[in-house]
């Protein structure tokens, strides 16, 4: 019966209180909703009295909550069983692109296992399947003689575009030959992937050297950025933000020529001022960071995707002229409806 998989049902008060106890006795202790929630599924390990000895949970193509107890056990035999379990029934649901997020000691199991490592720092961030990094980056547009022009790039959720945004991508694109835009993909945003991919390229369609890329699983998002093996929400922060940096700057930008990234200053949000600063850290020489002073509008006020979003919320349509581009004021316009009841719903409106 070793080896002996089932399904752990965490609706289930008492499977979720003994699945929680085992994890905790191996050092894991953040179960807050907003990790548990966002799992699909999880499965369990049993020896032969029926007892737990290891666990493992999907959430979309993230594995996490992976845990083994060794004890009388052939080493590495439990969390082998785990993943592949994991992997197995992911595959069956047709996910074929895999991520785990880990303590940075346990790379190297995972590495066995076929995963690659992208990046790490105390943590580590692998992934398997395909498509894969090198998969992502070949679909990228080039231009001929990529390797001898200037070329920056900018990182942005962009939700929705705002003049602010477009600030940042003119004078990135004053400054240098050719300029990636790279959005953030997540529909975890007020608009949704797609949209804010379009109001993107909309709104820079006439600065001719700039290209706008969907970020896909490489620019990752605080939405898919585990924390249940960290102890606190700035650990969380610089965890995320230092691997995110270490991506772009190893993977990402050689592969593309990027010397230099461009990002707005971050006078509001306490998470983004940590980003820039762990940006700045980990960077530089290899990758250049430019930070450019943030728009104000005619008021003196900062332009933020927040305050957009208020207006939209409040039914205060007037009040987004002058922060946004025509063609996103079009948008907002077009889709109010669908924008107001999407925040009824609950959608989150913080956040850039």
């Amino acid at each position: 019966m070793e080896n002996h998989i089932v399904d752990l049902h965490l609706s289930d008060r008492a499977t979720r209180q003994k699945w929680q106890q085992f994890l905790e006795s191996l050092g894991i202790h953040n179960f807050s909703d907003a990790e548990v929630d966002k799992i699909d599924f999880t499965l369990g390990l049993l020896d032969e009295q029926g007892q737990l000895v290891g666990t493992g949970s999907a959430a979309g193509n993230v594995l996490k909550y992976i845990g083994v107890c060794n004890k009388e056990a052939v080493p590495g035999a439990r969390f082998n069983a785990i993943v592949s379990a994991l992997t197995n029934r992911l595959f069956q649901e047709h996910r074929f692109h895999l991520f785990v997020f880990t303590k940075a000691r346990y790379s190297a199991s995972f590495q066995h296992l076929g995963f690659k490592e992208l990046a790490h720092s105390d943590a580590a961030f692998l992934e398997t399947g395909d498509p894969n990094v090198d998969d992502y980056l070949a679909a990228v547009p080039r231009v001929d003689g990529q390797a001898t022009k200037k070329v920056a790039g900018i990182v942005m959720n962009a939700n929705p575009f705002t003049n602010g945004h477009r600030y940042l991508v003119e004078q990135a694109a004053k400054e240098n030959d050719l300029v990636y835009v790279f959005v953030v993909n997540t529909d975890l945003s007020l608009f949704k992937t797609s949209e804010r991919f379009e109001l993107v390229k909309a709104g820079t369609a006439d600065l001719k050297n700039v290209i706008v890329v969907d970020g896909g699983d490489y620019m990752v998002s605080y939405a898919t950025f585990p924390a249940y093996f960290l102890e606190s929400a700035d650990q969380t922060i610089r965890y995320q933000t230092t691997l995110d940096a270490r991506v772009f700057r190893d993977t990402i930008a050689p592969a593309l020529n990027i010397k230099t990234r461009y990002v707005g200053s971050e006078p509001l949000s306490r998470t983004t001022g940590i980003y820039n600063q762990v940006l700045q850290q980990e960077l530089p020489p290899k990758v250049a960071l430019k930070i450019i002073e943030r728009k104000t509008a005619t008021n003196g006020n900062y332009i933020t995707a927040t305050e957009v979003r208020k207006c939209i919320n409040d039914d205060n349509l007037d009040a987004i002229v002058g922060l946004v581009p025509a063609t996103t004021q079009k948008f907002v316009e077009d889709h109010v409806a669908i924008l107001q009841e999407r925040i009824k719903e609950g959608m989150n409106i913080n956040g850039n």
